[in-house]
């Protein structure tokens, strides 16, 4: 693969660990056993990742994601199926799918222990991924079950065609009370494991509008017309009203540890996309999960 543009001038250890999810030491001792090129020449932990390389890694078969395991997840319930695409309510704590360093429940894995096959295009890990949901997230997701439905979904989600809804309890109050957030977003400059509004980053626009305002802080209704990492989190915090209970983007630990949130206050709420086989226009929703509601419930009692 070329030498990613966020990546040029980086250490081959830092670099691996933010494009493989490593730690640092794992790519470290990747690049040290031989395992990393550039050009076709082996390169050193600490060597720099120059422009227009063409970077090759040689995973050892332990360093690949494995396919998911079928596991239950208990929370997690199915909002609709059919023969090619099966849409779950996923709970807060749930990966969509296995990845280096994560060895929690999976989406993929849940769907496979209830009976759920998945298409099978896609790596092995990841078979039926259209989109993601963070993990600390909570919300509606699409799972392709056929093949042409992964085929015409991604597409979709490329060309921006479905409709993603989310709400979000934000620290303050927006002003304007509705708008829009267009900022690229790419890796932080400093913080590898946090995305960051930067200069060269990815095309990134977020609408909102306020829903409910309430003393310090206010609910609103979020549309995304990008899917970048982290994307409204990153947004909101870039405008100074972040998440409530997100503490990895500013969030006030004070404000969580009072609303007994464990993470940050954001939810997929709506989920609007035409069937990828029969064209017909399918619109989902979701009730906030117990942990929000009771959190939104104590912000509407006033508390700061």
């Amino acid at each position: 693969m070329p030498v990613p543009d966020g990546l040029v001038g980086e250490r081959v250890d830092a670099a691996l660990a933010r494009l493989l999810g490593f730690s640092r030491t794992r790519a470290a001792e990747l690049a040290e056993s031989g395992g990393v090129a550039v050009d076709g020449r082996t390169v050193g932990k600490s060597d720099r990742l120059s422009a227009d390389g063409w970077l090759e890694v040689s995973l050892p078969e332990s360093a690949t994601p494995a396919a998911a395991e079928p596991v239950a997840v208990a929370g997690m319930s199915v909002v609709y199926a059919d023969d090619d695409v099966v849409v779950v309510d996923k709970p807060v704590g749930v990966a969509a799918h296995p990845s280096p360093g994560w060895d929690g429940p999976t989406v993929v894995g849940a769907l496979a222990a209830v009976g759920h096959q998945v298409a099978t295009s896609g790596p092995a890990e990841r078979q039926g991924i259209v989109h993601r949901l963070d993990v600390g997230t909570s919300g509606l997701m699409v799972v392709a079950k056929s093949e042409v439905a992964y085929s015409v979904l991604k597409r979709a989600f490329k060309g921006r065609t479905v409709e993603k809804t989310y709400h979000a309890l934000v620290q303050g109050h927006p002003d304007p009370s509705a708008g829009t957030v267009d900022a690229p977003i790419g890796r932080h400059p400093t913080a590898s494991y946090k995305m960051a509004v930067v200069a060269g980053g990815k095309d990134s626009v977020t609408h909102y509008e306020t829903l409910e305002a309430m003393a310090g802080a206010s609910l609103l209704e979020i549309q995304l017309e990008t899917g970048r990492t982290h994307q409204i989190r990153v947004h909101m915090a870039a405008v100074r009203h972040s998440c409530v209970g997100d503490l990895t983007y500013g969030g006030d630990p004070r404000l969580a540890e009072r609303l007994g949130l464990a993470r940050q206050w954001l939810h997929a709420v709506r989920l609007g996309f035409e069937h990828p086989v029969t064209g017909r226009w399918l619109l989902l929703s979701s009730e906030y999960p117990d942990d929000l509601a009771h959190a939104l419930d104590i912000m509407r009692e006033g508390a700061r």
